[in-house]
Protein backbone atom coordinates (compact mmCIF):
# COMPACT_ATOMS: atom_id res chain seq x y z
CA UNK A 1 0.00 0.00 0.00
CA UNK A 2 1.17 3.50 -0.36
CA UNK A 3 -0.26 5.80 2.15
CA UNK A 4 -0.23 9.91 2.17
CA UNK A 5 -0.99 11.38 5.68
CA UNK A 6 -2.24 15.03 5.77
CA UNK A 7 -1.34 17.27 8.87
CA UNK A 8 -0.96 20.96 9.01
CA UNK A 9 2.53 20.78 11.01
CA UNK A 10 4.83 18.37 12.59
CA UNK A 11 5.74 19.86 15.26
CA UNK A 12 4.63 18.87 18.64
CA UNK A 13 1.19 17.73 19.74
CA UNK A 14 -1.45 14.17 19.58
CA UNK A 15 -1.95 14.26 15.72
CA UNK A 16 1.38 14.59 15.14
CA UNK A 17 2.25 11.87 17.28
CA UNK A 18 -0.38 9.86 15.73
CA UNK A 19 0.68 10.08 12.39
CA UNK A 20 4.18 9.45 12.80
CA UNK A 21 3.00 6.25 14.82
CA UNK A 22 1.22 5.10 11.89
CA UNK A 23 3.67 6.15 8.97
CA UNK A 24 6.48 3.77 11.89
CA UNK A 25 4.22 0.90 11.06
CA UNK A 26 3.62 1.31 7.63
CA UNK A 27 6.99 1.08 7.14
CA UNK A 28 7.73 -1.61 9.17
CA UNK A 29 5.18 -3.49 7.35
CA UNK A 30 6.88 -2.98 3.82
CA UNK A 31 4.27 -0.11 2.86
CA UNK A 32 5.03 3.00 1.87
CA UNK A 33 4.25 6.28 3.76
CA UNK A 34 4.15 9.98 2.93
CA UNK A 35 3.12 12.67 4.89
CA UNK A 36 2.47 15.91 3.21
CA UNK A 37 2.57 19.07 5.94
CA UNK A 38 4.16 22.20 6.22
CA UNK A 39 7.34 21.02 8.20
CA UNK A 40 8.37 20.92 11.78
CA UNK A 41 10.87 19.66 14.33
CA UNK A 42 9.75 16.40 14.04
CA UNK A 43 10.14 15.96 9.87
CA UNK A 44 13.61 14.51 10.55
CA UNK A 45 12.87 11.63 12.70
CA UNK A 46 9.81 10.92 10.54
CA UNK A 47 12.39 10.57 7.61
CA UNK A 48 14.82 8.60 10.02
CA UNK A 49 12.39 6.28 10.37
CA UNK A 50 11.95 5.70 6.55
CA UNK A 51 8.91 7.73 5.11
CA UNK A 52 8.82 11.01 2.55
CA UNK A 53 8.08 14.16 3.94
CA UNK A 54 6.15 16.29 1.64
CA UNK A 55 6.52 20.21 2.60
CA UNK A 56 3.76 21.90 1.42
CA UNK A 57 2.36 24.94 3.89
CA UNK A 58 -0.92 23.81 4.59
CA UNK A 59 -1.28 25.00 8.49
CA UNK A 60 -3.36 28.41 7.68
CA UNK A 61 -6.61 28.62 8.77
CA UNK A 62 -6.89 31.85 5.48
CA UNK A 63 -8.49 32.26 1.92
CA UNK A 64 -4.71 31.94 1.10
CA UNK A 65 -4.29 28.44 1.61
CA UNK A 66 -6.65 27.85 -1.32
CA UNK A 67 -3.56 28.90 -3.47
CA UNK A 68 -2.47 24.95 -2.10
CA UNK A 69 -5.20 23.08 -3.94
CA UNK A 70 -3.51 22.53 -7.06
CA UNK A 71 0.22 22.04 -6.00
CA UNK A 72 -1.66 19.40 -3.36
CA UNK A 73 -3.39 17.92 -6.84
CA UNK A 74 -0.27 17.48 -8.39
CA UNK A 75 1.48 16.11 -5.43
CA UNK A 76 -1.30 12.96 -5.93
CA UNK A 77 -1.22 12.65 -9.18
CA UNK A 78 2.93 12.68 -8.90
CA UNK A 79 2.42 10.07 -5.89
CA UNK A 80 -0.64 8.02 -6.60
CA UNK A 81 -1.24 7.40 -3.20
CA UNK A 82 -3.71 4.03 -2.76
CA UNK A 83 -5.12 5.97 0.36
CA UNK A 84 -5.48 9.72 1.46
CA UNK A 85 -5.56 10.16 5.35
CA UNK A 86 -6.64 14.26 6.41
CA UNK A 87 -6.33 14.63 10.09
CA UNK A 88 -7.44 18.26 10.56
CA UNK A 89 -9.67 20.72 8.62
CA UNK A 90 -7.71 22.74 6.30
CA UNK A 91 -5.93 19.80 5.42
CA UNK A 92 -9.31 18.45 4.51
CA UNK A 93 -10.95 21.04 3.10
CA UNK A 94 -7.85 21.39 0.45
CA UNK A 95 -8.14 17.51 -0.30
CA UNK A 96 -11.67 17.66 -0.78
CA UNK A 97 -11.09 20.49 -3.45
CA UNK A 98 -7.51 18.98 -5.28
CA UNK A 99 -9.36 15.47 -5.39
CA UNK A 100 -12.41 17.02 -7.23
CA UNK A 101 -10.30 17.79 -10.04
CA UNK A 102 -8.88 14.14 -10.51
CA UNK A 103 -10.80 11.92 -13.09
CA UNK A 104 -12.59 9.12 -10.75
CA UNK A 105 -10.63 6.42 -12.03
CA UNK A 106 -7.41 8.31 -10.57
CA UNK A 107 -8.92 9.38 -7.14
CA UNK A 108 -7.10 7.26 -3.92
CA UNK A 109 -10.09 6.76 -1.26
CA UNK A 110 -10.04 8.76 1.77
CA UNK A 111 -10.08 8.62 5.52
CA UNK A 112 -10.15 11.58 8.12
CA UNK A 113 -9.45 10.75 11.57
CA UNK A 114 -11.42 13.57 14.30
CA UNK A 115 -8.96 13.96 16.93
CA UNK A 116 -11.22 16.83 18.70
CA UNK A 117 -14.41 18.30 19.62
CA UNK A 118 -14.69 20.91 17.25
CA UNK A 119 -16.82 23.76 17.27
CA UNK A 120 -20.31 22.33 15.64
CA UNK A 121 -20.30 24.07 11.60
CA UNK A 122 -19.78 23.59 8.09
CA UNK A 123 -15.65 24.09 8.14
CA UNK A 124 -15.61 21.34 10.91
CA UNK A 125 -18.12 18.98 9.07
CA UNK A 126 -15.58 18.22 6.09
CA UNK A 127 -13.99 15.94 8.79
CA UNK A 128 -17.11 13.54 8.53
CA UNK A 129 -17.05 13.31 4.82
CA UNK A 130 -14.89 10.59 3.98
CA UNK A 131 -15.22 6.84 2.85
CA UNK A 132 -14.47 5.95 6.64
CA UNK A 133 -14.14 8.44 9.80
CA UNK A 134 -11.93 7.30 12.81
CA UNK A 135 -12.76 8.19 16.00
CA UNK A 136 -10.52 8.26 18.82
CA UNK A 137 -13.00 6.86 21.34
CA UNK A 138 -16.69 6.57 22.14
CA UNK A 139 -17.13 10.21 23.00
CA UNK A 140 -15.84 11.18 19.80
CA UNK A 141 -18.37 8.73 18.30
CA UNK A 142 -21.09 10.13 19.80
CA UNK A 143 -19.93 13.68 19.23
CA UNK A 144 -20.01 13.10 15.27
CA UNK A 145 -23.54 11.28 15.40
CA UNK A 146 -24.96 14.06 17.46
CA UNK A 147 -24.06 16.87 15.51
CA UNK A 148 -23.53 15.13 11.71
CA UNK A 149 -26.42 13.18 10.83
CA UNK A 150 -25.39 13.31 7.34
CA UNK A 151 -22.53 11.17 8.47
CA UNK A 152 -23.30 7.11 7.99
CA UNK A 153 -23.13 5.43 11.76
CA UNK A 154 -21.17 2.80 9.54
CA UNK A 155 -18.68 4.86 8.11
CA UNK A 156 -17.54 5.72 11.80
CA UNK A 157 -15.31 3.22 13.34
CA UNK A 158 -13.96 3.90 16.57
CA UNK A 159 -9.82 3.50 17.05
CA UNK A 160 -8.49 4.32 20.63
CA UNK A 161 -5.43 6.28 20.34
CA UNK A 162 -2.92 3.80 22.16
CA UNK A 163 0.56 4.12 24.08
CA UNK A 164 3.44 1.44 23.86
CA UNK A 165 3.19 -0.10 27.13
CA UNK A 166 7.54 -0.20 26.82
CA UNK A 167 7.86 3.19 27.15
CA UNK A 168 5.60 3.31 30.55
CA UNK A 169 6.68 0.01 32.01
CA UNK A 170 4.38 -0.49 34.96
CA UNK A 171 6.36 0.11 38.15
CA UNK A 172 8.62 2.26 36.12
CA UNK A 173 11.00 4.27 38.70
CA UNK A 174 13.34 7.12 37.39
CA UNK A 175 16.83 6.78 38.24
CA UNK A 176 18.20 7.94 41.80
CA UNK A 177 20.70 10.28 39.48
CA UNK A 178 17.68 11.86 37.83
CA UNK A 179 15.52 12.17 40.90
CA UNK A 180 18.83 13.83 42.50
CA UNK A 181 19.28 16.73 39.85
CA UNK A 182 15.23 17.30 40.52
CA UNK A 183 15.95 18.17 44.16
CA UNK A 184 18.50 20.31 43.06
CA UNK A 185 16.27 22.53 41.25
CA UNK A 186 13.75 22.13 43.67
CA UNK A 187 14.18 21.24 47.03
CA UNK A 188 10.57 22.05 47.38
CA UNK A 189 9.63 18.86 46.51
CA UNK A 190 11.99 16.08 48.13
CA UNK A 191 10.04 14.42 51.09
CA UNK A 192 6.79 15.38 49.96
CA UNK A 193 3.33 13.82 48.93
CA UNK A 194 3.28 15.01 45.20
CA UNK A 195 0.17 15.67 42.98
CA UNK A 196 0.47 16.56 39.61
CA UNK A 197 -1.26 18.46 36.97
CA UNK A 198 -0.18 17.38 33.75
CA UNK A 199 -1.18 19.78 30.25
CA UNK A 200 -0.12 23.25 29.08
CA UNK A 201 -1.31 26.53 30.73
CA UNK A 202 -4.83 27.19 29.73
CA UNK A 203 -7.83 28.06 30.81
CA UNK A 204 -8.78 24.82 30.21
CA UNK A 205 -6.29 22.53 32.38
CA UNK A 206 -8.21 22.92 35.93
CA UNK A 207 -5.05 24.73 37.77
CA UNK A 208 -7.53 27.21 39.96
CA UNK A 209 -9.35 23.96 40.82
CA UNK A 210 -5.53 22.62 41.78
CA UNK A 211 -5.19 25.95 43.44
CA UNK A 212 -8.51 25.78 45.38
CA UNK A 213 -7.82 21.79 46.13
CA UNK A 214 -4.18 22.44 47.77
CA UNK A 215 -5.32 25.39 49.87
CA UNK A 216 -7.89 22.39 51.55
CA UNK A 217 -5.36 20.00 51.83
CA UNK A 218 -2.87 21.93 53.28
CA UNK A 219 -4.38 22.43 57.01
CA UNK A 220 -4.33 18.67 57.53
CA UNK A 221 -1.81 17.25 55.51
CA UNK A 222 1.65 19.63 55.47
CA UNK A 223 3.75 17.27 53.48
CA UNK A 224 1.80 17.67 49.76
CA UNK A 225 3.14 19.23 47.23
CA UNK A 226 1.53 20.01 43.87
CA UNK A 227 3.61 19.95 40.63
CA UNK A 228 2.21 21.80 37.40
CA UNK A 229 4.13 19.86 33.98
CA UNK A 230 3.43 22.04 31.19
CA UNK A 231 4.96 24.94 29.78
CA UNK A 232 3.13 28.60 28.63
CA UNK A 233 3.19 29.71 25.31
CA UNK A 234 4.42 33.71 25.19
CA UNK A 235 0.54 34.28 24.35
CA UNK A 236 -0.87 32.58 27.69
CA UNK A 237 2.20 34.94 29.69
CA UNK A 238 -0.67 36.58 30.90
CA UNK A 239 -2.39 33.89 32.82
CA UNK A 240 0.30 32.09 34.19
CA UNK A 241 0.58 35.62 36.11
CA UNK A 242 -2.71 35.76 36.82
CA UNK A 243 -2.30 31.95 38.43
CA UNK A 244 0.78 33.28 40.36
CA UNK A 245 -0.65 35.71 41.83
CA UNK A 246 -3.69 33.59 43.28
CA UNK A 247 -1.20 30.82 44.75
CA UNK A 248 0.91 33.90 46.20
CA UNK A 249 -2.45 35.47 47.56
CA UNK A 250 -3.76 32.15 49.03
CA UNK A 251 -0.47 31.77 50.68
CA UNK A 252 0.94 28.59 49.10
CA UNK A 253 4.05 29.80 47.77
CA UNK A 254 5.86 26.90 48.71
CA UNK A 255 3.44 24.16 48.10
CA UNK A 256 2.67 24.58 44.34
CA UNK A 257 5.51 23.95 41.81
CA UNK A 258 5.74 25.16 37.93
CA UNK A 259 7.91 22.71 36.15
CA UNK A 260 7.64 24.64 32.94
CA UNK A 261 7.82 22.32 29.95
CA UNK A 262 9.21 18.84 29.69
CA UNK A 263 9.96 16.12 27.39
CA UNK A 264 10.59 13.82 30.65
CA UNK A 265 6.97 12.62 31.32
CA UNK A 266 7.56 9.65 32.20
CA UNK A 267 10.03 10.26 34.95
CA UNK A 268 7.02 13.09 36.65
CA UNK A 269 4.02 10.90 36.05
CA UNK A 270 6.62 7.92 37.98
CA UNK A 271 7.53 9.75 40.88
CA UNK A 272 4.05 11.25 41.46
CA UNK A 273 2.04 9.89 43.89
CA UNK A 274 -1.14 11.17 42.61
CA UNK A 275 -1.66 12.67 38.81
CA UNK A 276 -5.27 14.56 38.30
CA UNK A 277 -7.24 15.24 35.27
CA UNK A 278 -9.00 18.36 35.87
CA UNK A 279 -9.30 19.95 32.33
CA UNK A 280 -12.74 22.18 32.07
CA UNK A 281 -13.86 20.76 28.68
CA UNK A 282 -13.89 17.04 27.84
CA UNK A 283 -10.91 15.40 26.26
CA UNK A 284 -11.20 13.31 23.21
CA UNK A 285 -8.93 10.65 24.49
CA UNK A 286 -6.75 11.38 27.68
CA UNK A 287 -3.51 10.33 26.82
CA UNK A 288 -1.11 11.73 30.39
CA UNK A 289 -3.85 9.86 32.33
CA UNK A 290 -3.00 6.76 30.20
CA UNK A 291 0.52 6.84 30.51
CA UNK A 292 0.24 7.50 34.28
CA UNK A 293 -1.66 4.45 34.84
CA UNK A 294 0.53 2.50 32.83
CA UNK A 295 3.47 3.68 35.00
CA UNK A 296 1.35 2.53 37.89
CA UNK A 297 0.28 5.73 39.36
CA UNK A 298 -3.19 6.78 40.29
CA UNK A 299 -5.13 8.79 38.30
CA UNK A 300 -7.60 10.97 39.63
CA UNK A 301 -10.26 13.07 36.70
CA UNK A 302 -13.96 14.25 36.30
CA UNK A 303 -16.48 11.58 34.77
CA UNK A 304 -16.40 12.78 31.22
CA UNK A 305 -14.58 12.10 27.85
CA UNK A 306 -12.11 10.46 26.76
CA UNK A 307 -10.15 10.39 30.36
CA UNK A 308 -13.61 8.54 31.58
CA UNK A 309 -13.39 5.90 29.15
CA UNK A 310 -10.50 5.41 30.23
CA UNK A 311 -10.39 5.69 34.02
CA UNK A 312 -13.93 4.21 33.83
CA UNK A 313 -11.52 0.41 32.51
CA UNK A 314 -8.77 0.98 34.27
CA UNK A 315 -9.02 3.10 37.36
CA UNK A 316 -12.75 3.17 37.88
CA UNK A 317 -12.31 4.68 41.76
CA UNK A 318 -10.64 7.50 40.05
CA UNK A 319 -13.40 8.44 38.57
CA UNK A 320 -15.74 11.75 40.25
CA UNK A 321 -18.69 13.95 39.04
CA UNK A 322 -17.84 16.64 36.83
CA UNK A 323 -16.88 19.58 38.56
CA UNK A 324 -17.65 17.97 42.42
CA UNK A 325 -15.02 19.58 44.24
CA UNK A 326 -16.28 18.30 47.66
CA UNK A 327 -15.70 14.36 46.07
CA UNK A 328 -12.36 15.92 44.40
CA UNK A 329 -11.09 16.60 48.06
CA UNK A 330 -12.53 12.98 49.24
CA UNK A 331 -11.06 11.31 46.80
CA UNK A 332 -7.40 12.98 46.94
CA UNK A 333 -7.56 12.53 50.90
CA UNK A 334 -8.22 8.91 50.91
CA UNK A 335 -5.30 8.49 48.42
CA UNK A 336 -2.99 10.16 50.45
CA UNK A 337 -4.23 8.16 53.64
CA UNK A 338 -3.96 4.95 52.11
CA UNK A 339 -1.80 4.47 48.56
CA UNK A 340 -3.53 2.61 45.91
CA UNK A 341 -2.62 -0.06 43.93
CA UNK A 342 -3.10 0.57 39.80
CA UNK A 343 -3.24 -2.66 38.44
CA UNK A 344 -0.94 -3.26 35.19
CA UNK A 345 -2.69 -1.96 32.07
CA UNK A 346 -3.14 -4.18 29.25
CA UNK A 347 -5.72 -2.44 27.07
CA UNK A 348 -5.44 0.86 24.86
CA UNK A 349 -1.95 -0.35 23.89
CA UNK A 350 0.03 1.83 20.41
CA UNK A 351 0.13 -1.95 18.82
CA UNK A 352 -3.82 -2.28 18.56
CA UNK A 353 -3.81 1.39 17.44
CA UNK A 354 -1.49 0.62 14.14
CA UNK A 355 -3.20 -2.95 13.70
CA UNK A 356 -6.36 -1.74 13.16
CA UNK A 357 -5.68 1.14 11.45
CA UNK A 358 -3.28 -0.62 8.96
CA UNK A 359 -6.30 -3.14 8.79
CA UNK A 360 -9.08 0.01 8.05
CA UNK A 361 -6.77 0.80 5.12
CA UNK A 362 -6.60 -3.06 3.42
CA UNK A 363 -9.98 -3.23 4.28
CA UNK A 364 -10.96 0.17 2.42
CA UNK A 365 -8.79 -0.90 -0.41
CA UNK A 366 -10.52 -4.09 -1.17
Amino acid sequence: MKVMQLLPELNSGGVERGTLEIARALVAQGHQSLVVSHGGRLVSQLETEGSIHLTLPIHKKSLSSLWQIRPLRKLIEQHQPDIVHVRSRVPAWLTHFALRGLPAHQRPHLISTVHGFYSVNRYSAIMTQAEKVIAVSDSVVKYITDHYKHCPPEDIVRIYRGIDPKAFPHGYQPSAQWINHQYTLFPQLENKFLICLPGRITRLKGHETLIELMERLQTDYPDIHAIVLGGADPKKKAYLDELEATIQDHGLRDKITFVGHTSEIREWLALSDIVLSLSNQAETFGRTALEALSVGTPVIGWNRGGVAEILSRLYPQGLIDVDDREALFQAVQQHIDLPQYVEPVTQFSLDEMCHQTLELYQQIIK
